[in-house]
């Protein structure tokens, strides 16, 4: 991706959003439509690139690269290199980012009830 202008306005209304807010920050280091399937894809163990492409339908190989390298510039993925042939890169969730597991999977219980309430409300 290009680098934004430092005057533009959506960088400096990001980093004023970022930086007022803890939440926003969190929401925007985790969000988006693929972090959080990666990160979770990642919560029982380590996996490889080809199985993390295996498991996220729909994501492009292109789009799971950039995905990792913004998420492992921001702490939340460990990326491990072997120097075998062919090489081996192992992804895994570093100790901050297995804090967020519990707060996931009560927000996937919310999504589940609230998926629930709104298909019957709207019968």
């Amino acid at each position: 991706m290009g680098k934004r202008k430092e005057n533009s306005t959506n960088l400096l209304n990001e980093s004023y959003i970022m930086e007022s807010c803890d939440l926003t920050y969190a929401i925007c280091k985790i969000g988006g439509r693929w972090k959080l399937l990666i990160l979770c894809k990642l919560e029982n163990a380590k996996l490889r690139f080809s199985e993390l492409r295996n498991q996220i339908n729909g994501i492009t190989e292109r789009m799971l690269t950039l995905q990792l390298r913004e998420m492992e510039k921001d702490g939340l993925v460990k990326r491990t290199v072997y120097a075998e042939v062919p090489p081996r890169v192992d992804y895994e969730l570093t100790e901050i980012a297995k804090e967020l597991v519990p707060i996931w999977s009560k927000l996937s219980k919310w999504g589940a009830k609230h998926k629930v309430l709104v298909s019957e409300s709207s019968i």
